[in-house]
């Protein structure tokens, strides 16, 4: 499927084939294309928690307002990010670059996060969106649909994924094989609305 394809035929999808089941070879290729969405200074801070054992997708559902895709999709990843990854080990982001680059960017890594736990959330969500759309794009061109979620409990599926406690969630992604289509869309705003040139 092509990217335009992809992108006009995506939508959030809530009714899923319980009983399809993802490839090993097709996790692992969704997967693949999400880590690489972009991160600013290559921090790679999304972790994508997926949910396979079916009690705690029970549970999770349970903090989800009894929502069916939670169990019925293929895939359910829990799109998490953690907030200080810019301060562990972050040599290893720019591992494949000369040395002249790295003393160039690990010193402003430091300074563009530290102390600065909103500049770290924000992030977080930045960096979150984007491979949620990747996984959402990728999920489309290889012929499976997906719903993204925010409606959950964040604090109650955080203790049952024992988030840590310097990491967020985000939202989640849910993959698989429709068995209802979407409703169509709801109404687009004009380009005029939401398009601004230069200033306000």
């Amino acid at each position: 499927m092509q990217t335009f394809e992809a992108i006009t035929s995506r939508r959030a999808v809530k009714q899923f084939d319980p009983e399809h089941v993802l490839t090993a070879d097709e996790e692992r290729e969704l997967l693949s294309l999400a880590v690489l969405s972009p991160t600013a200074f290559n921090i790679q801070n999304w972790r994508f928690v997926v949910v396979k054992d079916k009690a705690l997708r029970e549970q999770i559902r349970a903090a989800a307002w009894d929502q069916a895709q939670v169990t019925d999709s293929s895939l359910l990843v829990i799109m998490c990010a953690d907030l200080k990854a810019w301060e562990k080990e972050p040599e290893r982001y720019w591992a494949n670059t000369d040395q002249g680059t790295r003393d160039i960017l690990l010193p402003a890594i430091d300074n563009y996060y530290r102390g600065k736990e909103q500049t770290q959330r924000d992030e977080a969500m930045r960096s979150c969106g984007m491979a949620a759309q990747t996984l959402m794009l990728t999920a489309k061109s290889m012929g499976y649909d997906s719903c993204p979620m925010d409606g959950f409990d964040f604090d109650a599926v955080g203790k049952l994924i024992k988030l840590p406690e310097d990491h967020v969630i985000s939202m989640f992604v849910a993959i698989g094989k429709a068995t209802k289509e979407a409703h169509p869309r709801g109404g687009q705003l004009p380009l005029t609305d939401v398009v601004i040139t230069d200033t306000f």
